[in-house]
């Protein structure tokens, strides 16, 4: 079956950084610049969560969202990023106003690209 990577617009490599390296603890599997003047299209990976972030402005539109459902110990993840106290976010956890029992935590990068997962 076919793979889907969503890609999120990004403005600054080391805001991007913080948020999804530092912050979220993704880890960065790949980069790649087509000259020492362009911006910066990357890979980066938590799990199974594979994610493109990229500078180029054909490539998509700031504001993006996507829906991550079933993450595995998503009370685990919300602690320890609110543990960070990171100044830019600070998700909350609750119940999913549309599936009751389901639990959802909301982030938003320095882009307004958003990520909802569930568990």
């Amino acid at each position: 079956m076919a793979k889907v990577i969503p890609i999120f617009r990004i403005f600054d490599y080391h805001r991007a950084m913080e948020h999804y390296i530092d912050w979220m603890e993704f880890k960065l599997d790949w980069e790649n610049y087509l000259d020492e003047n362009s911006p910066v299209y990357m890979q980066i990976s938590k799990d199974d969560l594979v994610l493109h972030l990229s500078g180029h402005s054909g490539d998509c539109s700031p504001g993006a969202r996507i829906y991550i459902e079933n993450y595995k110990g998503l009370k685990e993840y919300h602690k320890l990023l609110t543990d960070k106290k990171y100044k830019y976010n600070r998700p909350g956890l609750g119940e999913s106003f549309f599936e009751k029992g389901k639990l959802e935590m909301e982030t938003i990068d320095p882009f307004g690209n958003k990520m909802t997962f569930t568990e």
